[in-house]
């Protein structure tokens, strides 16, 4: 938001207060300053009157002026088209430095003497307002040929641009950034006198308008006679100033005046209107996306979010349309439409004025000032906005403060912001938030009004009393448990990662990965490479690996532990781990040719990080990152939680990676049991092989399951260390299963041994039909 001090000055009388306090000021009440600037014109740049224009004689181009500069008149070649007998112009005479490099001399321009140079407007250093010279009037003070341009205050301004948050839309106006200053400073807001110049006719001789009753917005309609309008100098220079300047008086004096009182202006040529026996009609009504829409012979606009640019400016007579809209509905609406927006839709969308009876006013009583006719009356469709009330609790905001503040220093801040105040008992006020403040919802909203009147810096620090209570819940808890996996993934050589929770949406639909529904995705991306949300870890880690290996790094180690969302854009946690490459550094002992990691060591690795689990075969593979052979799901407690695989050697080679190993785990199944101490058995163990014959397609875990069925204390642990199998064991092969035995009373004999073994081969036999070798 970008104001000037003497455009301020027209709303408040700030005469007594310096810019730099200013800055200081709406710094303090929320409103950053994020730049000053202070336009002051050269020295020995005058006002100049053009008395006599001729051709060059050796220039086309070219045009030879006579001057008055006061004291003299000059002789003054001048390239511009614009310039011309009996204008005003700003006149740089010799000796004048317009710059550090670019300083005014005696010259001859193709045989002609030229002394000094009619400037335009970027010359003085002020906004481009067109291609030519800067042409003066009596807006920005009388014009007093021979007069230094730096005497005249309004061109000699200093500009001040905010940062305003998203939510301060009521500030977006220069009339905004006045009401701010008027409650600090304890001014009152200059009041201004409606003066109009009417036509004769009134509006319904010349417009009808049609307006559904379903139409959201609030209208008033005015007919204007632009015959004999002309923008002054100095609103032009302003408009400039706010990067909108079109070169066409009437959207300049629409853009300066929305600028001015934050009021949405837009204006439709009367030829653009339909006109039914020389009546102009035009028609509000919601499209099929329930946008508000004025139509005339075709779409004129969609109201407070998309206006065209005025173009049939050679007509004279203009239909001026004052709207708003409830900016939380319409930004809405627009978020589940995806409706393109025109650059009036930022101001709309975070609350534009919602008095648009005096926005009009205000703009018929500046227009007719400079030329326009305004017919008599208007068409309005002004929706009565209900005002919000709101009780707040003195003492509560004294808490929410840390600091006493007085009630009647509160009613009178309340008040210097437009709050409708009303005392009620137990020192609690009923107030009623102005229309235009779209932002206040709450009591925090209303504590920080005060604390910002008051200053920030006024309120006196004070030690934080924290009272310990127990907040030992499921946040903690997974806390605590992330913490330790992140000690363990650590302490089995993987790196913590940290990515973006955005992703590439073409990269996760060309590997099979789920996408979220293109109603759910996100509507403004940060850049096109992270167009979309990730619905698995797994893609960022192979690209970061990726990433080290163009570096020359031959190996990757990485866990993630982050959100995902599926395609309902529903949130989960999970916890990816990825290694890429050589198992271990290379070192004497591995010759400096270490081999690279393989299936069991990348499983054992994420199995000491996350605990225990089991292992069995993918049924269904729904992703291209899955090799077809090297995968298994990840078992814990009878649940799948994940899966564990080789990456596809074809997408390895993709992303130019070796024998890469990954893993994606539901972090929230992950156990987190307490260890539980047992005392260990002092009498010896026996290690006992048993070699089974059985069916290549059971699953080791059928087996396992018979195995613990039985039972048996004496079995302290077993594991499959071999398998073998050959043409005569044709679709069987051999299980060697190592068992420990041991008994926690007494040493195990051999008949204790059999008894223990004997069990294993019955159950085996009964439930799974398989035996020894």
């Amino acid at each position: 938001m970008i104001v000037t001090r003497k455009w301020l000055e027209e709303f408040i009388d700030i005469s007594k207060i310096s810019t730099d306090d200013i800055c200081k000021t709406l710094n303090a009440i929320g409103l950053e300053v994020d730049s000053l600037k202070k336009v002051r014109i050269a020295p020995k740049v005058v006002v100049g009157k053009v008395l006599e224009k001729e051709k060059h004689p050796d220039a086309d181009k070219l045009n030879i002026c006579q001057v008055d500069i006061g004291s003299e008149t000059v002789q003054i070649v001048c390239g511009a088209k614009n310039v011309d007998a009996g204008q005003y112009v700003p006149v740089a005479t010799v000796g004048c430095k317009l710059s550090k490099d670019f300083k005014i001399k005696k010259a001859k321009l193709r045989g002609v003497e030229s002394i000094g140079m009619i400037c335009s407007s970027t010359e003085l250093g002020l906004a481009k307002l067109n291609d030519g010279i800067l042409e003066l009037d009596n807006s920005i003070g009388e014009l007093v040929v021979g007069k230094e341009l730096n005497e005249y205050s309004l061109l000699n301004d200093d500009i001040i641009e905010i940062e305003l948050t998203a939510n301060r839309g009521d500030c977006l106006s220069i009339n905004g950034v006045a009401r701010e200053l008027s409650a600090f400073y304890n001014l009152p807001i200059i009041k201004k006198e409606k003066k109009l110049q009417n036509k004769e006719v009134g509006i319904g001789q010349f417009l009808e308008v049609e307006c559904d009753s379903a139409v959201d917005s609030s209208l008033i309609f005015k007919a204007i006679d632009f015959s004999n309008f002309k923008l002054p100098v100095l609103y032009k220079i302003r408009v400039g100033i706010i990067d909108k300047f079109e070169e066409n008086d009437i959207s300049d004096a629409i853009a300066y005046s929305i600028h001015s009182h934050g009021v949405i202006l837009n204006a439709y040529a009367n030829e653009d209107a339909d006109k039914l026996n020389d009546l102009s009609v035009i028609h509000v009504k919601k499209d099929k996306d329930g946008f508000d829409n004025v139509y005339g012979k075709e779409l004129l606009s969609t109201v407070c979010v998309e206006h065209k640019k005025l173009e049939n400016i050679n007509d004279t007579i203009f239909i001026i349309e004052a709207s708003y809209i409830n900016p939380e509905k319409l930004s809405k609406k627009v978020f589940e439409t995806k409706r393109k927006t025109a650059d009036i839709y930022y101001k709309t969308s975070r609350g534009s004025e919602p008095n648009i009876k005096a926005g009009i006013d205000n703009f018929t009583t500046f227009i007719s000032k400079y030329g326009a006719k305004v017919y008599n009356g208007s068409e309005a469709f002004v929706e009565d906005i209900q005002p919000k009330y709101l009780d707040i609790n003195i003492n509560k905001i004294n808490s929410l403060i840390g600091q006493e503040i007085e009630k009647a220093e509160i009613e009178n801040i309340l008040n210097a912001l437009g709050f409708g105040v009303k005392e009620g008992l137990n020192d609690v006020f009923s107030i009623q938030i102005p229309c235009h403040r779209h932002d206040i919802k709450n009591m925090a909203d209303v504590t920080e009004e005060i604390v910002r009147i008051v200053g920030i810096d006024n309120i006196k620090a004070k030690p934080l009393a924290i009272q310990e209570v127990n907040r030992f819940n499921q946040t903690a808890i997974n806390l605590i448990k992330k913490n330790k996996i992140r000690r363990k993934a650590i302490e089995n050589g993987f790196f913590e990662t940290l990515s973006y929770v955005f992703t590439n949406k073409e990269n996760l639909q060309k590997y099979g990965f789920k996408v979220v529904k293109e109603e759910l995705d996100i509507l403004n991306p940060i850049v096109n490479e992270l167009n979309t949300l990730r619905t698995t870890i797994l893609l960022n880690l192979v690209e970061a690996c990726s990433n080290n290996f163009k570096q020359g790094i031959k190996r990757a180690s990485f866990y993630e532990i982050g959100k995902v969302i599926d395609e309902n854009r529903n949130e989960s946690t999970k916890i990816s781990f990825i290694h890429s490459g050589a198992k271990e550094q290379e070192s004497v002992n591995n010759a400096g040719k270490p081999e690279n990691v393989d299936f069991f060591d990348f499983a054992k690795r994420v199995l000491n990080s996350v605990g225990k689990f089991d292992l069995e075969p993918m049924s269904n593979i729904d992703n291209k990152f899955i090799h077809p052979y090297q995968n298994a799901n990840v078992i814990i407690d009878g649940k799948n939680v994940g899966y564990i695989c080789k990456l596809h050697p074809s997408v390895a080679n993709e992303f130019d990676l070796p024998d890469t190993f990954l893993a994606e785990i539901d972090f929230e199944l992950i156990k987190d049991e307490l260890v539980k101490v047992h005392s260990t058995s002092k009498f010896q163990s026996s290690r006992k092989d048993l070699s089974i014959i059985a069916p290549k397609d059971m699953p080791f875990s059928k087996i396992k399951k018979a195995i613990n069925a039985i039972n048996d204390k004496n079995i302290k642990q077993y594991n499959l260390i071999d398998i073998y199998s050959d043409e005569k064991l044709e679709n069987n092969e051999s299980l060697t299963i190592r068992f420990i035995l041991q008994n926690d009373e007494k040493t195990l004999e051999e008949d204790d041994i059999t008894a223990t073994m004997n069990k294993i081969l019955e159950k085996l036999d009964s439930e799974l039909g398989i035996g020894l070798r």
